[in-house]
């Protein structure tokens, strides 16, 4: 039931927001000071909005499981509309080419996961510590658990 209803709730925000993945935890300290590693990250991803420089987006690079934060330093207009764009992590002394698939220079809007709207300040940090810490997630785990059992009427 428990489950059920979190499945619900995250595909209606998916329907809301537009994204695959509406929430999102910063995992690096690649975009301080505007975001720190840990902070909790609400996105949406309507796709009749134009990406501008300045905007901080959420981005795939294929072959890698795990989303970026960081924010689009320029925008490249071809003349047929299509836009590509280029990222930077506030808190990196270069663009983020070097992590894009080699040979690719510019990301563009199918690469974007979501762009952040607001965020919740370290409240992500219980999944960066379950990640970093196995036993912690196994002790978190464990404890839900006994608070099920105990809790049921």
């Amino acid at each position: 039931m428990i489950v059920s209803s979190a499945l619900m709730i995250w595909k209606g925000l998916m329907v809301v927001t537009g994204s695959e993945s509406p929430i999102v935890v910063v995992l690096s300290g690649s975009m301080e000071p505007a975001f720190h590693r840990g902070d909790l990250l609400f996105l949406t991803n309507r796709i009749e909005d134009p990406i501008r420089v300045g905007e901080i987006v959420v981005f795939r690079i294929e072959g890698r499981e795990i989303p970026i934060v960081h924010r689009v330093l320029k925008i490249h207009e071809k003349q047929n509309g299509d836009i590509k764009f280029l990222t930077k992590g506030d808190n990196n002394a270069v663009d983020d080419r070097g992590l894009y698939k080699q040979g690719q220079h510019w990301l563009e809007k199918k690469d974007v996961v979501g762009r952040a709207r607001g965020f919740v300040p370290y409240i992500g940090i219980v999944t960066i510590l379950m990640n970093d810490y196995p036993k912690f997630k196994y002790a978190v785990l464990f404890l839900l658990g006994l608070f099920v059992l105990v809790h049921r009427e």
